[in-house]
């Protein structure tokens, strides 16, 4: 299989394909944590030019492939691996991050490319069909008995017959798309299996071959082989665990076998659990294995289309939770048919908390039912499982949720957000599942219709005041966040960055739907958005697949035509424009004309988010950089948010009055007329009663108005006295009588995602809170309330709102909170008191300060207890320490807190009140503030002592989720914070070892980064350690972006002060820095390149962090997400460098030895070369007399060259070595005639030496022309040959040696004639080959004493003893110093003709007597004998000791 090491592509390119249908079977292997599969993809080709068939595939291996029956040559299949590429280069470091992210950033984008090619095998053709049926409703035995370019029966037209693909493969080293739990050794909990799928592609493909595209949708039949019981999914025997997979015959064993599941801790009934397989889709059979009876096989089929990403399954001992018991029997007797079985699935334990987490699951399936569409499929599965990423994963009829959901009956605080949480997974079948977003850029109106759904069942179930309160907190959460963020079609492109994308597209999407459903019901009266939502359901039943799809023009066009009203302004400015106005109103009464002039003007540009720069947010540090990296630019706001806008104004006699004004331009001017004779009658019944006291009676002539008050308690004159309560003043009295009207409401039927600021009086605010039963308006007069100054009058309205039941439990809270701005020194501590006051009122005995026993049943008084110690703890006084009582009050309330007679769990309350105390506690002074005053440091120490109890309490008796232990590093933190205690971090960090509980290891690690600890060495490398080898994704992603926050912070320079300060004697000397570091400091503080500015500055030179990163990024726990999130941390800290390091082993000496028979055997030894051998000195040869024809000799290695024919053929000669010690052999590429012979120079007579081994001179060929030739000569008997010639001899080339350069390593040859002058018969000419490049090597001297080789002799087997040294002469001799070796190539080569040799007998040529001497004919013929050893020496390969750069 062809594996490339680059990128197949730069993106996936446009398939010719659609696929009809897949079939897939899958073995779980749990004890090895494997898959071992099969697929069958049916394919309809959009063209007769499909060559090759381009399909999602990770990190398995491909065992076979065939296209309609017809095997495939693995070796022509393309299948770059993301997983194998994203293994970085083995001499890189973290410079070359930009390497390895060019190779992987094909497979992380959105969509991502196709990693594999398979192509049509021959034989295998796309052919042109008859017109046929072909339906998406395909019958499953007609696909299975398909033949080779048979179309299908029943069809519509298609121009082109389909093609069946099966892929055999297997999955090891899962990664990604699939989580083994309770598998390992260490890990205690219920082994199981689930797929962790996501709404983005990447996931499905990495379990199976796949199109992993959510437009492909297709029906799908899917049969999971698995072991029957847990027992049997580890009867493997250790011995074997780690050599086969093959299972161990139990039964019939002869002698006992300890199984994985004894060394796991399972128990006999443990083992005895049936694994439960829940999968996507209506189950169809479940069969034991015939071969096998421990192994079971259980099959689904979806029951609509779906794509890949939506085929989940999970297996495991889980328990079967029936929820149908839930619905009442009026409605299953209303439903009939129509009723849906609703299951839960959970691990052995957990079946009571199952059922109270999921109690209105089955009220929710009927009520989507009854309003949009009956739900696909014949139940509505739901199982938990541990270490999920996220709360849920949709899937086909089958969602899989986390087990952190889940929360016993006597736990309060979750009912706030789970059971909206199950809701929304069970819509997610509807809008995720049913429908799906035609383009990325339709995204946020599937998690629209979601939300809207889950809020309209909600409301159904907590009330109307619960869903207009949660409403309009969301609309003030969009419009806090709605600043320079892109717009609602721009996110679907952009979800891949980074999570808080879709929280904030999810959050602006369901409440830009609910003012659009207030639009709708109000112009139309029809349902609204709940009526389009059903259309398009109801549509997508059908059976085709493209009304599965839903756009954002559709959708628009289906709302204009159920509302009978124009709707383009509506989508322009909230779907494809970012931003939300902020209107600000001015009101003046006309009294003479009976009107109300207002003025409208939008000033969201003036925003002070826009106006100036803000700093960065920590928390938002992450997703900035990824935005600024990836060219996300803010959204254009609309020049005018254009609509209508309801304005009610509610009149002395209490009737309200709505007049619609049509919002077009940036100032809106408009007068309201009010009609009425009455004054203001606000307060008439407490004047009433204060009359009725006094026994006069001032009102008998005006008429008698009956007001809706709230707020009227505590009205005696004893309680007045008791509670310190204010009235209004005569002036303000005087005012309010005055006016003609109560108060003004903007936007009073909720059409806005807006701010509203509006010049009316604060009486006018305080009458709309005591009046209007709407819940957003008093939501709307508690805010303005809160922003004021605080004032004792302020605290008494507050306080009689929170006293007063029948206002909604968060309108309490909020007037709660807002007492916090009375409780100042200047108002006396007023809102302390009150709240004491609310608190000891509610919840302790009467007349007295102790507690109550605990009592949680009313659950809007249970809000107030927690929501009161949250208030408290924030008072501060100026100095910026908490009163001595608030501190006593949060202990008292520790110390004798009584929750025996509670049915409820107490966790969260005692959690809020230990918060409390720390806030209350830290305050910045230092601990030596507390050496002065003995009682603070005594009730320091007692402060401390409480939260270490309860920390320690939950060490042995486990709290909800460990909430008592992650409390107590929350409250550390802030204590470390406020320099009360001094930092301890042998407590934190024993909450961060593996063992621990996800949430409470992450709290750990955010309290070393809060505390700044990145800058510690040991810590950031152990942070960054446990980051790559987490074995939960949930922990991995969480402490990943807590990473990120500490990051934040260094970049920010929130540890550097922007002045420094220095004292010397007593007084303190500010020096201010210069103008470019304050500059930079701002711009770090300010500007995303300024903060990776600072992070460069602060961490670039770090090589522990380094060494960390590369570390991580290598680690094979990781996904390929989360590696190129490290990859891209990266590239902010260092810059790229185009650097590979490359890493050769060193050479090796050989030994040759001679084994007889003229065998000569070559053996590597250990001794290592370490260093270049030194260049020898060669005598310098006399020059050969003049000779009419000079034939070079050829040795050549390989199969014999076919003669080529040519005009004057050159016969080919054999190569003949002299072994005659006056002249040496010059072996050559090719015989090519000489020049003619030059006279020889006369020279001076010198001595003769004594005679000299004879030489040769070797050179590299390729049998036409010189690849490598240098004039050197050695012995015959040592011819040395480096590294790199063997490799040459293996590509058929000619070889000699040259001087230039070293021999890494030495290959002793000694080659000779026999007797009668002829060459050894395995001599033969070169291997035409590819000429290659001058190789750097050397031959030297065998006789050297400095040289590093190793000769042989091949008579003796020894090397041999060095001659005698020559006398230096004419030529003859070595050359002298002063002489210099020089390489003359005209030795090697000649430019004439010759003439051809008609004797070719024995040689190539007939050389003069005097250029080429006869050997003696007494020599011995010898034969060379290439075995094992010589085949290792021409594969090449360096020692394994050692290593050079």
């Amino acid at each position: 299989m062809a594996d490339t090491l680059d990128p197949a592509g730069t993106g996936p390119a446009s398939r010719d394909f659609t696929v009809q249908y897949q079939k897939l079977h899958l073995d779980i292997d749990l004890a090895h944590r494997a898959i071992f599969g099969r697929t069958e993809i049916l394919i309809l080709p959009e063209s007769n030019e499909l060559r090759t068939i381009r399909l999602n595939c990770r990190q398995t291996k491909i065992k076979s492939v065939s296209v309609e029956g017809k095997a495939v040559n693995l070796k022509d299949i393309n299948y770059p691996d993301p997983y194998v590429l994203a293994k970085p280069f083995p001499s890189s470091s973290v410079h070359q991050h930009h390497l390895l992210r060019h190779r992987i950033q094909p497979y992380v984008d959105n969509p991502p490319a196709e990693e594999l090619h398979i192509p049509l095998p021959r034989g295998v053709r796309v052919s042109d069909s008859a017109p046929t049926t072909l339906t998406l409703k395909l019958v499953k035995t007609e696909i299975d008995t398909l033949t080779p370019n048979e179309p299908l029966a029943g069809a519509e037209e298609a121009s082109f017959t389909p093609l069946k693909i099966d892929i055999v493969f297997e999955t090891k080293d899962i990664r990604d798309g699939l989580q083994f739990i309770g598998i390992q050794e260490d890990d205690t909990r219920y082994p199981h299996v689930y797929t962790s799928n996501s709404v983005l592609p990447g996931t499905a493909c990495s379990l199976f071959p796949c199109v992993d595209d959510p437009t492909s949708r297709h029906p799908w039949d899917i049969s999971i082989r698995c072991p029957r019981t847990l027992g049997d999914a580890f009867v493997q025997s250790v011995e074997n665990s780690t050599k086969s997979i093959e299972p161990v015959d139990v039964e019939n064993a002869t002698s006992p076998v300890k199984t994985l599941g004894d060394l796991m801790g399972l128990n006999e009934r443990e083992k005895a659990l049936d694994l439960s397989v829940i999968c996507s889709g209506n189950l169809t059979d479940e069969i034991i294995d015939p071969t096998d009876p421990s192994r079971k096989t259980v099959s689904f089929s979806t029951a609509s289309l779906a794509s890949a990403n939506q085929i989940g399954f999970a297996v495991g001992p889980f328990e079967d939770v029936d929820l149908s018991i839930f619905r009442e029997l009026d409605d299953d007797e209303r439903l009939g048919n129509q009723a849906v079985r609703v299951h839960g699935y959970c691990l052995p334990g957990r079946a009571a908390e199952v059922r109270n987490t999921c109690m209105p699951l089955a009220k929710a399936v009927d009520f989507f039912t009854n309003t949009f569409t009956a739900f696909t499929g014949d139940s509505y599965k739901v199982c938990f499982v541990d270490d999920l990423p996220c709360d849920y994963s949709m899937t086909a009829g089958f969602s899989i949720c986390s087990t952190r959901l889940l929360f016993p009956a006597d736990v309060l605080d979750p009912l706030d957000t789970v059971p909206r949480t199950i809701v929304d997974a069970l819509a997610a079948q509807y809008a995720g599942i049913a429908l799906v977003a035609r383009e990325p850029a339709d995204a946020w109106l599937i998690t629209g219709m979601r939300s809207f759904m889950t809020d309209t069942f909600m409301r159904t179930l907590t009330g109307n005041n619960e869903y207009r309160f949660r409403q309009k907190q969301c609309a003030d959460r969009v419009h806090e966040l709605d600043v320079n963020r892109p717009s609602l079609s721009a996110f679907g492109s952009i979800l891949h960055l980074d999570p808080s994308e879709m929280e904030f597209m999810t959050l602006k999407a369901g409440v830009v739907l609910f003012i659009l459903d207030r639009r709708l019901t109000k112009s139309s009266g029809s349902a609204g958005i709940s009526r389009v939502i059903s259309r398009f359901l109801t549509t997508s039943k059908g059976g085709d697949a493209d009304a599965t799809f839903i756009s954002t023009s559709t959708f628009h066009q289906r709302c204009q035509k159920m509302g009978h009203l124009p709707l383009d302004s509506f989508f322009e400015q909230w779907v494809y424009c970012a931003g939300c106005p902020t209107f600000q109103v001015t009101q003046r009464s006309n009294k003479k004309r009976m009107v109300v002039e207002m003025l409208i003007r939008q000033v969201q540009s003036e925003r002070q988010e826009l106006a100036q720069p803000q700093n960065l947010d920590p928390e938002r540090f992450l997703r900035d950089i990824k935005e600024e990296d990836a060219e996300v630019y803010a959204g254009l706001p609309p020049t005018v948010f254009v609509g209508p806008m309801t304005i009610r104004i509610h009149e002395a006699d209490g009737t309200p009055y709505e007049h619609i004004v049509d919002i077009k331009e940036t100032n809106t001017r408009f007068e309201v007329p009010y009609n009425t004779k009455y004054k203001r009658l606000g307060r008439s019944k407490r004047q009433k009663e204060r009359l009725a006291a006094t026994g006069t009676n001032n009102n008998e002539g005006q008429d008698e108005v009956l007001l809706y008050c709230l707020g009227d308690v505590l009205q005696a004159e004893d309680e007045v006295a008791d509670w310190r309560l204010t009235d209004w003043s005569k002036e303000d009295e005087d005012r309010m009588n005055g006016e003609s009207y109560e108060w003004i409401r903007m936007d009073a039927d909720f059409e806005w995602i807006c701010k509203l600021n509006i010049n009316m009086p604060a009486y006018m605010f305080v009458s709309q809170l005591q009046q209007d039963r709407d819940v957003v308006a008093q939501v709307e007069s508690l805010q303005y309330i809160a922003v004021q100054q605080g004032h004792p009058l302020i605290s008494t309205i507050l306080t009689r709102t929170v006293m007063d039941k029948r206002y909604f439990h968060g309108v309490r809270t909020m007037a709660a909170t807002g007492l916090v701005k009375c409780a100042t020194d200047e108002c006396d501590w007023i809102g302390l008191y009150h709240l004491e006051k609310i608190f000891h009122e509610l919840f302790c005995f009467t007349n007295s300060n102790m507690m109550r026993p605990n009592d949680f049943s009313e659950r809007a008084a249970y809000f107030l207890q927690c929501v009161i110690p949250r208030a408290i703890g924030k008072i501060k006084d100026n100095a910026g320490e908490a009163p001595a009582r608030v501190k006593r009050f949060f202990l008292d309330k520790l110390k004798f807190n009584d929750n025996s007679e509670n049915e409820f769990s107490d966790n969260h309350y005692m959690s809020t009140l230990l918060t409390a105390l720390a806030e209350a506690l830290a305050d910045g002074r230092g601990l030596e503030s507390y050496d002065e005053d003995v009682d603070r440091d005594t009730f320091r120490k007692d402060a401390v002592n409480e939260i270490e109890r309860y920390r320690r309490i939950d060490e042995w008796i486990s709290s909800y989720q460990n909430i008592y232990s992650a409390t107590a590093l929350e409250c550390l933190l802030k204590l470390t914070k406020g320099k009360v205690v001094q930092t301890n971090l042998q407590i934190i960090l024993q909450y961060t070892r593996h063992g621990n509980g996800d949430n409470l290891r992450l709290k750990a690690f955010e309290c070393l980064v809060e505390l700044g600890m990145l800058r510690n060495n040991s810590i950031l490398s152990y942070i960054i350690y446990t980051l790559s080898t987490g074995t939960s994704v949930y922990f991995r992603h969480h402490l990943y972006h807590i990473l990120g926050r500490g990051l934040a912070r260094i970049a920010m320079g929130e540890k550097k002060s922007d002045m420094n300060v220095q004292a010397m004697d007593g007084f303190v000397i500010e020096q201010e820095g210069s103008t470019e570091g304050r500059a930079a400091d701002l711009a770090r503080r300010q500007t995303v390149l300024g903060a990776l500015a600072g992070l460069k500055e602060e961490l670039g030179t770090n090589e522990v962090l380094k060494q960390a990163l590369w570390t991580a990024i290598a680690s094979t726990t990781i996904n390929l997400v989360e590696t190129n999130n490290l990859l891209e941390l990266c590239s902010y800290l260092y810059e790229p460098v185009d650097k590979l390091t490359v890493t050769l082993k060193y050479p090796r000496y050989w030994r040759a030895q001679h084994l007889g028979k003229a065998v000569v055997a070559f053996r590597r030894t250990n001794k290592i070369r370490t260093r270049f051998a030194p260049k020898m000195l060669v005598p310098r040869e006399p020059t050969p007399p003049p000779a009419p024809v000079v034939v070079k000799p050829k040795i050549r290695f390989g199969p014999i060259q076919p003669k080529v024919e040519t005009p004057q053929p050159v016969p080919i000669a054999k190569p003949i070595i002299s072994l005659k010690p006056s002249k040496p052999l010059k072996l050559v590429s090719t015989p090519k005639p000489v020049p003619p012979p030059q006279a020889a120079t006369p020279q001076e007579p010198v001595p003769m030496p004594p005679p000299q081994k004879p030489k040769v001179n070797l050179s590299i060929s390729n049998g036409s022309s010189s690849v490598y030739t240098n004039g050197i000569t050695a012995s015959p008997a040592e011819i040395a040959l480096p590294t790199p010639i063997p490799k040459l001899l293996h590509h058929g080339l000619s070889v000699a040696p040259t001087v230039e350069g070293r021999v890494s390593r030495i290959v002793v040859l000694k080659i000779s004639r026999d007797r009668l002058g002829r060459w050894p018969t395995g001599v033969k000419g070169p291997r035409p080959q590819k000429v290659l490049q001058q190789s750097n090597c050397s031959v030297i001297n065998g006789h050297s004493s400095k040289a590093s080789t190793l000769a042989a002799s091949v008579k003796s087997g020894k090397a041999m003893s060095p001659p005698p040294r020559p006398a230096t002469g004419n030529g003859v001799g070595p050359p002298t110093k002063k002489q210099k070796v020089t390489h003359d190539p005209s030795r090697s080569t000649s430019a004439s003709p010759a003439p051809p040799n008609k004797k070719r007998k024995n040689s190539t040529s007939v050389p003069p007597p005097s250029a080429v001497p006869q050997p003696p004919t007494n020599r011995p013929v010898l034969k060379l004998k290439l075995g094992k050893s010589m085949g290792k020496i021409m594969g090449g390969g360096g020692g394994a000791h050692g290593a050079s750069k």
